[in-house]
């Protein structure tokens, strides 16, 4: 009976050892896959993901303030290479966890047609899109609108979004008739598909590639590292992909 009990405490030591925990800052367009990937990785692993969405640049700025994230899922590439640079990520850890793409939407059916010609018709009052500044999706927004050589006559349309969930909230609710999000936000392979969108060429925006990276607070943290290892693997990527990002 002895042997039992202590082979019982030493299961539990040795899992309680493995079961860390992770804070991470994601991306808000993220943010949907992450819930389920979270799920897979607590009960794959042991380790608990602890995540906080919002806008790339907030981070950023949170990061530089101490703020107390040990692994950044961007949604750009450049963020977590001026971290890196700057000291304040992990060298050699970074690597893009998912390509995003850029759809025009709007909460009504058939409002938005499948050429996106809705966009220079101007048939609406108001174009919700993330800052530009802050959110890289709405950088791709402004670069594709400028593409189609609309940004100008469309600026006074502007709604702007802290960042993509925001947005999309913007639309959802109808004071904005139509915006820019991620393919991941309105098809998501959980719920049924709400709406209209437009995929946006490619060609129109520069590659949105989407970066994860360690923080210098997460250096050193088993979950950390086992998180990374996990976006990589096979249960991850295929959420990732049923979620519209490229990999």
């Amino acid at each position: 009976m002895n042997r039992l009990v202590l082979a019982g405490v030493l299961s539990l030591t040795v899992w309680s050892a493995q079961a860390d925990q992770v804070q991470v800052a994601v991306a808000a367009n993220f943010a949907g896959p992450f819930q389920k990937i979270t799920a897979d990785f607590a009960a794959d692993t042991g380790h608990t993901a602890v995540a906080i969405a919002g806008s790339t640049g907030k981070f950023y700025t949170q990061i530089k303030s101490g703020a107390p994230f040990e692994v950044l899922l961007a949604a750009d590439d450049e963020t977590p290479k001026k971290l890196e640079d700057e000291g304040l990520a992990v060298k050699g850890q970074r690597f893009t966890y998912a390509k995003g793409t850029l759809v025009l939407w709007s909460a009504k059916p058939g409002f938005v047609d499948n050429q996106g010609q809705v966009l220079s018709k101007g048939a609406f009052n108001h174009l919700a899109l993330a800052n530009p500044k802050l959110a890289p999706y709405g950088a791709a927004a402004e670069q594709a609108l400028k593409a189609l050589g609309l940004h100008d006559s469309l600026l006074p349309k502007f709604v702007q979004g802290d960042n993509i969930a925001q947005t999309q909230q913007f639309i959802a609710t109808g004071n904005a008739e139509l915006g820019f999000l991620a393919l991941s936000q309105v098809a998501p392979p959980d719920k049924p598909a709400v709406g209209s969108w437009w995929v946006v060429p490619a060609k129109l925006y520069a590659p949105i590639l989407q970066d994860a990276t360690v923080l210098k607070r997460g250096e050193g943290n088993p979950a950390a590292a086992a998180l990374m290892k996990y976006l990589r693997g096979d249960k991850a990527l295929a959420v990732i992909k049923a979620y519209g990002y490229g990999l």
